[in-house]
């Protein structure tokens, strides 16, 4: 299998609850915005197994959501990131954060996985929803 190319769509949100100080001179835009750069340096400057990082697409608008559990306003800055990858394994690690909202596969049209290759996926997707749904229980014991 050579490599693939896929797009795909990150949004950085501004958790930051000590912004709404009334002396702050950054509206809360501004800072999804500094976050969202912040996170992008480290994609560019951090190198990533298996992972060749062709473009960053940082022009996409802020924009804002009410989260359905707290009722507060979250600020979201989005990105969209052109890469390609050794192998399928290598994009799910890349794309499984909280932030990953969307992918296209731009190359090749098709693939085909041999049993072990298939095998092999399954177990890392496991591995890294088991990873991220530890993350998340840590994240709402804390929360309490």
């Amino acid at each position: 299998m050579g490599r693939l190319r896929f797009k795909a769509r990150f949004d950085y949100v501004n958790r930051n609850k000590a912004t709404r100080k009334l002396f702050s001179s950054r509206s809360q835009e501004q800072i999804a915005e500094e976050i969202r750069q912040h996170k992008v340096s480290m994609i560019r400057n951090v190198p990533i197994q298996g992972i060749f990082i062709e473009d960053i697409d940082m022009s996409l608008e802020v924009y804002a959501v009410i989260d359905e559990i707290s009722g507060k306003e979250l600020i979201y800055a989005p990105v969209v990131i052109t890469f390609s990858a050794d192998s399928l394994e290598d994009v799910i690690r890349f794309t499984m954060k909280e932030e990953f909202r969307t992918v296209e596969m731009l190359e090749p049209e098709e693939l085909a996985f041999s049993r072990i290759e298939l095998e092999r996926i399954l177990l890392r997707a496991n591995e890294t929803f088991s990873n991220y749904r530890q993350y998340l229980q840590r994240k709402i014991d804390n929360w309490r």
